[in-house]
């Protein structure tokens, strides 16, 4: 049976990016390994630093050990206490691991000011090491277990090798992308989402990564003020002075709460075609047929073929009811058309507790997979339809975890696209009237 830890998910992360993003393996548990310093020192001496952590009564305290254990020879510890979401330090400085685990009955020496004693279950402190943990004066605490872990580097030189290759494999299947039966040249995802939700902050990242390095061509707003007011198809070379590559993204003014923001009219006409790259959007009414950045008679390769929602994943749970009634119905008139959608998280680095590590194995991310999860509640999006990314915004040098983020929403996108495709009806004369009886209705 595998030894499972006390650690709650929480303290774990806590004390992972406490002590610079490190990932925990269990060595050594006190309550099935026997609380002796003897069973602890075999298990977890030259296994290189290591966090011990003690379960009291009412609190959680323990010491992180800066290199491996080795016998006799001292490391440098760093003794801690985590209360509840808190978690205060302070330095013991180099200690032997037999004095430190009381090792064949060494006695406390009060110049340590710290020991374990596996054997009698407690913890002795000084009055000044408990004052500087923050802890009440008590000089003794009782063990309830005793856990050693192993600390790995979350991005160690293995997983670094694995994201590098595959960001030069999505790079590949990107650049050789072909759309679905050749039934058009490239593929255009419109962004759709809140103003400052990053939608043309995603799109300067997409095209970073294929330029090689950071750069903000699409103007964007700071904190959650948006700055997109034209209607934008943006093409992306692949490298400076390159060819065209097979996507078109094209950004548009933010989805507002009430009034303002973009008209619902406008999204059916983009959608169809119908509005030209740079026309300046009216909050107050949608584009006129007789407006000059109107085009009467689109082609399917001038068509919508994915909407991308965007969000910034910290937004979530503040979204209005306004806002999600405004989506919902617009999804589902996007379903009703036969237009495929699908979602992107934006921002999922500034999220409380989430490491680099975490943004390469999202599924065991606990944040992360609550908010996938909240916006299938509230939204109706299935799992498989969303996308988390970090945009590059202040960052001045490319980063191949972000890089993989992008990449394969990217792809997910055009996957989409290609469903859309292959699911036209032989005669797109008939998809195009949906979608301008959509535009025509006036109620939202």
């Amino acid at each position: 049976m595998a030894v499972t830890t006390r650690l709650a998910w929480l303290h774990e992360k806590i004390l992972q990016n406490h002590f610079g993003g490190k990932r925990l393996s269990l060595l050594y548990k006190g309550s099935v390994h026997g609380f002796c310093s003897g069973a602890l020192l075999d298990r977890c001496c030259n296994q290189g630093p290591t966090l011990t952590v003690i379960y009291g009564e009412h609190r959680i305290i323990g010491a992180y050990a800066e290199e491996s254990y080795q016998e006799r020879k001292a490391a440098s510890i760093i003794l801690f206490a985590l209360q509840e979401t808190k978690i205060s330090e302070w330095k013991l400085g180099l200690c032997t691991p037999e004095r430190l685990f009381c090792h064949d009955n060494v006695k406390y020496n009060s110049t340590t000011n710290f020991q374990i004693e596996l054997r009698n279950r407690k913890v002795i402190m000084g009055s000044k090491t408990t004052e500087d943990l923050g802890l009440v004066q008590n000089c003794t605490i009782s063990i309830q277990d005793c856990e050693v872990f192993r600390c790995e580097d979350l991005l160690d030189e293995r997983k670094i090798k694995g994201v590098t290759e595959l960001r030069k494999s999505l790079l590949s299947a990107l650049r050789t992308y072909e759309p679905y039966g050749s039934l058009v040249p490239q593929i255009r995802i419109l962004l759709l989402g809140p103003v400052g939700a990053g939608k043309s902050s995603f799109f300067n990242s997409v095209r970073s990564v294929f330029q090689g390095h950071v750069t903000h061509q699409a103007l964007m707003g700071t904190n959650r003020t948006g700055i997109s007011e034209k209607y934008r198809t943006y093409f992306i070379r692949d490298g400076k002075g390159g060819q065209y590559l097979p996507f078109i993204l094209c950004d548009s003014l933010g989805l507002g709460e009430k009034e303002g923001g973009l008209c619902r009219d406008d999204i059916f006409y983009i959608l169809n075609g119908n509005i030209r790259d740079r026309y300046q959007f009216n909050p107050m009414e949608s584009i006129k047929l007789s407006h000059r950045d109107y085009i009467d008679s689109p082609s399917l390769k001038d068509r919508i073929h994915c909407v991308a929602f965007v969000f910034d994943v910290s937004s979530m749970e503040h979204f209005s009811s306004q806002m999600i009634v405004k989506i919902r119905r617009l999804r589902r008139e996007l379903i009703n058309a036969g237009v495929v959608h699908v979602a992107l998280l934006t921002h999922v680095d500034s999220m409380d507790l989430i490491t680099k590590g975490d943004l390469i194995e999202i599924d065991r991310c606990v944040p992360l997979r609550s908010k996938l999860e909240e916006v299938q509640r509230k939204l109706g999006f299935a799992l498989s339809d969303i996308s988390v990314v970090s945009n590059y915004s202040s960052e001045w040098e490319l980063d191949p975890v972000k890089d993989v983020l992008i990449l394969s929403a990217l792809r997910r996108m055009l996957w989409a696209a290609d469903d859309f495709l292959e699911d036209l009806p032989l005669e797109t004369g008939n998809q195009r009237k949906v979608i301008i009886k959509c535009a025509q209705r006036r109620k939202l």
